[in-house]
C-alpha cells in the first residue's frame, strides 16, 4: 500500500513537472532520493514513461478537437487538411530526437544521466528562459498562429528537442519553448506545439521501453503503475489549463528563476554526497 501511495506522489511531481518547463527529470531524480520506490531499476525506468504517458493522455483530452483531423459529416468523413498539415510538421519535428533515441538511448542513459548533468541543464535553460524574455519584451512574435509555424521552424524546433532528449534535465517542454521563443514564436504558440509534440514523441518512448521490459509485470507492479498514471493523467489536466491561462498576461521568466535554483540545490546535494 505504501508504494502505491509513493506512487500517487510520483504522478503528481509528474504531472506538474512535465508541463511547467522546469524538468521533470530533475524533480523525479530528487525524488527518488528521499522517497525511493521500492522496485527494481529496470520497473524505475518503465514506471518513468509510464506515468508520463499518463501525463499526455491529458493534452489529448484538453485539445481533441485541434488535434483530431476527422471529422463526421453528412455523406461521410470529413478530413481537416490543416491539423494534417500539423500533423506532417510534428512529424518532422519529431525526427531528430527518435532517430537519436533509437540510436543511443542507452548509451546517452549510461553517459548523461547523472545529477551533474541534470543541475547543469537546469542553470543553463534557466539562463536561456531569462535572457530570451528580456530579448522578446519589445518584439512582436513572428508566429502568432499554429497555421504559421511553418517546416523549417517545426524542424528548429526539433532540434531543441533533441537537446533534451540528449541532456536529462534539459526539460522537453523547456528546450522546445526556449527554441520557439528564440525564432519568434508567440508564447501560447510555443506551448501548444510543445504539447502536440509530446504526443508522438512520449508514446514512442513509453512504447519502446514497454518492449524493452518484455511487459512481464506481477500484480503489485501493474497497481504501482495505474497509480502513477492516474495520478499524472488529473494533475497534467489542472497544470495545462493553468499554464495555458498564465501565459496569457506574464512570461516564462519565474521559471528560468525556479529552474536556476533547483540546478543549484541539485548540484549542492549531490556534489555533497560524493
Amino acid at each position: 500500500m505504501l508504494e502505491i501511495l509513493k506512487a500517487l506522489i510520483f504522478g503528481i511531481v509528474e504531472g506538474i513537472t512535465e508541463w511547467l518547463p522546469i524538468s521533470s527529470t530533475g524533480h523525479i531524480i530528487l525524488l527518488n532520493e528521499f522517497m525511493p520506490l521500492d522496485v527494481s531499476q529496470e520497473f524505475m525506468d518503465v514506471f518513468e514513461v509510464v506515468i508520463q504517458l499518463g501525463a499526455i493522455l491529458a493534452v489529448v483530452l484538453i485539445f481533441w478537437k485541434k488535434i483530431f483531423p476527422f471529422r463526421r459529416e453528412r455523406g461521410g468523413i470529413k478530413t481537416d487538411m490543416r491539423i494534417m498539415n500539423m500533423w506532417f510538421k510534428i512529424v518532422v519535428a519529431c525526427v531528430p530526437a527518435a532517430v537519436v533515441g533509437l540510436l543511443l538511448d542507452d548509451k546517452i542513459n549510461e553517459l548523461f544521466y547523472n545529477s551533474t548533468t541534470v543541475g547543469i541543464a537546469l542553470i543553463v535553460f534557466g539562463i536561456a528562459f531569462i535572457l530570451i524574455e528580456n530579448r522578446n519584451r519589445h518584439m512582436r512574435p513572428r508566429v502568432r498562429r499554429i497555421g504559421d509555424i511553418t517546416y523549417q521552424t517545426a524542424l528548429i524546433i526539433g532540434l531543441f528537442q533533441l537537446i533534451a532528449a540528449v541532456f536529462p534535465g534539459t526539460s522537453r517542454s523547456g528546450a522546445t519553448i526556449v527554441g520557439a521563443l528564440l525564432i519568434g514564436v508567440s508564447r501560447t504558440v510555443a506551448a501548444e506545439f510543445t504539447f502536440f509534440l509530446a504526443i508522438p514523441v512520449m508514446f514512442g518512448a513509453s512504447l519502446l521501453k514497454l518492449v524493452k521490459f518484455g511487459g512481464a509485470f506481477q500484480g503489485m507492479e501493474i497497481a504501482i503503475l495505474i497509480a502513477g498514471m492516474i495520478s499524472a493523467f488529473i494533475v497534467s489536466v489542472i497544470v495545462i489549463r493553468f499554464l495555458m491561462s498564465y501565459i496569457k498576461k506574464h512570461d516564462f521568466k519565474v521559471f528560468g528563476w525556479y529552474r536556476i535554483v533547483l540546478g543549484a540545490v541539485v548540484l549542492l546535494y549531490f556534489g555533497l554526497l560524493k
